[in-house]
């Protein structure tokens, strides 16, 4: 999402006459795109604005901007903690970035006040020639106990199903291979009648796209007939990341997110018994605050149980504003890091065993460019969102799509073979 956000950005200030450079040392702003889920996030901001105050120093004019998440939460307080800051835009006003630099009646140098945000504004945006973004909802209504987004991000709206198809059926005829549809919670979508199982089986069957990918999920709302519709089409990328975030039905509750282990695993069963191929990820927390010992074996179990193609694993840690601030983070850090360091052990076990499972499968695969080790292979990206290497070919471009024969594996990554070039 900020990936997105950060692109429409670039673009509105192009089209207003600004351009972009290589180099910190040659800019005349300098825009950080901030991120607040976790604390090392916020932290790395810091540590990024101190080194751009060497530019500020050498070039007075140089002008520095905060804007998304970190800067909707902190507000004024950011723009006094670090005086060389000269905009904060939360995350309903960092389009106006222009107004604000070219001193716009009503603009101002700190504005996080939600309810100004012009949907028109979340345009899809093109991530690279051949693939792109299309932000279909905004904000969030689930308000899960540690997580900043809601408030940082607002009440969930969203774009019209219409206005989604239209958007990527031009970016089909501008050459754009695989779009994904982006929300904090894509699952709810909900515009007029229509839900998103129904607005992802229109873009599959009403756009010329032939590659279509979808982020992020929520249990409580992942319903059997979004897997019946991706079943359907061979354009719908078969790849569903979806949280799991602890395997306690207790701290599951005690974290706010209204599903418990069992409804999870039976979304999960539907899921394998309904697509023959897919490939499912999912976030994970440990050290959520009360966690016991045998609460964090019952995540560790099922994790086995479901057995997951790859994991983003996190330790808990205290977000100012939520309320899980209010608790006792009373599980120690030397604890939190044992139980991390085990469930990614763990994780990268059965990620291992998973990719095993791919060697000697055919993959349809978007060729995005060289391997970053060498011009003597390419990488491409798998249907279900994994990375392939394998030998450079004359013939092939970034965003061909071809057919690579997976002929080995680690953890991390496959290694194949180019079957045919269409």
């Amino acid at each position: 999402m900020n990936m997105a956000d950060s692109s429409i950005l670039a673009s509105t200030l192009t089209t207003r006459g600004y351009r972009r450079v290589g180099e910190e040392k040659d800019a005349d702003l300098i825009i950080l795109n901030t991120c607040s889920v976790r604390e090392k996030a916020e932290d790395r901001i810091y540590g990024r604005l101190g080194e751009i105050s060497k530019f500020k120093r050498r070039k007075p004019n140089l002008k520095v901007a905060v804007v998304g998440c970190m800067a909707q939460r902190l507000g004024e307080d950011l723009s006094n903690k670090v005086p060389h800051v000269d905009y904060v835009l939360g995350t309903d006003r960092l389009f106006e970035l222009p107004d604000v630099i070219e001193g716009i009646e009503g603009s101002q140098s700190v504005m996080t006040a939600f309810g100004h945000e012009n949907m028109d504004m979340i345009v899809p945006i093109k991530e690279t020639p051949y693939s792109g973004f299309i932000t279909i909802s905004r904000g969030c209504d689930n308000f899960c106990t540690y997580c900043i987004v809601p408030y940082v991000r607002g009440k969930e709206r969203a774009h019209s199903a219409d206005y989604i198809i239209n958007a990527a059926n031009e970016m089909a005829a501008e050459g754009v291979v695989e779009i994904t549809l982006l929300g904090q919670n894509v699952n709810s979508y909900l515009y007029e009648d229509v839900d998103f199982p129904e607005l992802l089986r229109r873009v599959a069957t009403e756009t010329d796209i032939s590659r279509i990918r979808y982020m992020t999920s929520h249990p409580k709302d992942l319903s059997r007939k979004l897997v019946d519709v991706m079943a359907s089409s061979d354009k719908i990328l078969p790849h569903i990341h979806l949280p799991l975030q602890s395997g306690s039905n207790r701290i599951l509750q005690k974290m706010g997110r209204i599903y418990t282990l069992e409804h999870y695993l039976k979304i999960i069963e539907y899921i394998k018994s309904h697509l023959e191929y897919v490939s499912i990820t999912t976030d994970l927390i440990v050290g959520f605050p009360s966690e016991t010992e045998d609460e964090y074996f019952q995540t560790l179990e099922a994790v086995e149980k479901v057995r997951y193609d790859s994991a983003f694993m996190f330790r808990y840690s205290v977000r100012p504003g939520t309320a899980a601030a209010k608790y006792d983070d009373d599980v120690p850090e030397e604890t939190k890091i044992r139980r991390l360091n085990r469930l990614i052990k763990l994780q990268q076990e059965i990620a291992y065993e998973q990719n095993q499972r791919e060697v000697g499968e055919v993959r349809n695969s978007l060729v995005e460019g060289f391997s970053r080790r060498s011009k003597e292979s390419m990488r491409a990206r798998t249907e279900g969102n994994k990375t392939v290497i394998f030998p450079t070919s004359e013939n092939l471009t970034e965003g061909s799509v071809v057919p690579v024969r997976i002929t080995a594996a680690d953890a991390f990554t496959l290694h194949g073979e180019i079957v045919e070039i269409s």
